[in-house]
């Protein structure tokens, strides 16, 4: 029971996804389902970000550099033999000239994200928090300069067409859950109550042998994998790989989603992901037409970004720290049963002679 209080916060954010990708599965349709599995890509990547931003308390606006890196490696490597030599005739010839299987090649990529992830951490930060969080979007702005460019490897702003495709709803959800393990099991082993340590106060945290520099470096390169993995299962998914995707776009859409959710917490990640998410797609279909009473009617264009702006000015309004604010969802009967432990252990003081409590009311 004291093993399903420790992991119940996970439970209860695994249990509902379970549940949800099962009754979509069921009864949604093909529509529903791609827009659930976007959602979940999502997720995988505001679980990737948090490992760093949440525990940290440095928002990094870089982190789609990493999913840019997975997504491209994975492409180079999986992507059809025929079309490489004309279109991408400056890779490697063992890149160039052959196909790799799936999970080589995704292992790989992932592995170069978390590369890139400690070695540009190994920079970063040792700025300040400020520092850290302007200079990762500098980050992202040097990689789609060199990529948007680079066109004999990267086809430069073209698409790259014909990867494989099979992520499906369960394999975004299997990943999801994976992650979700992950950084619940960092924040809460000993790296992870470090770098919370100085979230809450840099010098108390230095004062007491805490590392600033290398809490941080650590935390920003498992997040760079957790967001090569995203990066891997988004070109999977689409099918398609072009720098436009991994920019300014989708790094303020999840920024977006950890701010209303609570960036500080696990819970407020998921919760923020699937609330923006139903609010997007609600907007997305309002803009495309509707029809009330036998009439069609429709939205403005661009409603959808007005209302999520809306929707993020009142969160940092009246609830600066999100939806969840900052906590995580705790065992419901955790107060009665510390209660009930706290009792018995006055109950077996009481009743031991050789304890202070019993000697003192013997005394009296």
């Amino acid at each position: 029971m004291r093993v399903f209080e420790r992991y119940f916060p996970v439970i209860a954010l695994i249990v509902p996804l379970l549940i949800i990708v099962f009754v979509i599965q069921q009864t949604g349709s093909s529509n529903v389902r791609y827009v659930a599995t976007e959602a979940l890509l999502r997720l995988s990547f505001a679980v990737a970000l948090y490992i760093f931003a949440g525990n940290s308390g440095i928002m990094s606006f870089g982190h789609m550099t990493f999913c840019a890196i997975a997504a491209y490696a994975s492409a180079w490597q999986t992507c059809c033999t025929l079309l490489k030599p004309i279109t991408m005739s400056g890779l490697p010839s063992f890149l160039r000239d052959n196909t790799f299987s799936l999970l080589p090649a995704a292992l790989n990529s992932i592995g170069l994200a978390g590369a890139a992830a400690f070695l540009s951490g190994l920079i970063l930060m040792r700025l300040s928090s400020l520092g850290a969080s302007i200079s990762t979007l500098a980050l992202m702005f040097i990689l789609n300069v060199v990529y948007s460019n680079w066109t004999t490897v990267t086809m430069g702003k073209s698409t790259i067409v014909g990867l494989p495709v099979y992520v499906s709803i369960w394999v975004a959800l299997g990943f999801a859950i994976l992650l979700i393990i992950i950084a619940y099991l960092y924040q809460n082993s000993r790296w992870g109550l470090m770098l919370r340590a100085t979230r809450e106060d840099e010098v108390a945290a230095s004062a007491s042998g805490v590392s600033l520099y290398w809490s941080r470096v650590i935390a920003f390169t498992l997040s760079g994998f957790g967001a090569g993995l995203a990066g891997v299962l988004y070109a999977h998914f689409m099918g398609t790989v072009s720098i436009s995707t991994f920019f300014l776009d989708q790094t303020f859409l999840i920024v977006a989603m950890l701010v209303v959710g609570g960036m500080q917490s696990l819970a407020g990640a998921v919760v923020g992901v699937t609330f923006i998410s139903v609010v997007i797609e609600v907007f997305r279909r309002a803009e495309a037409g509707f029809a009330v009473g036998g009439m069609d009617m429709s939205i403005p264009r661009g409603s959808q970004e007005l209302i999520l702006a809306a929707v993020m000015l009142l969160i940092l309004i009246f609830r600066k720290s999100g939806i969840m604010g900052g906590r995580e969802i705790a065992w419901p009967w955790l107060k009665k049963d510390l209660g009930k432990r706290d009792a018995k252990a006055r109950g077996s003081q009481q009743t031991d002679p050789s304890s202070p409590l019993a000697q003192g009311s013997a005394k009296a």
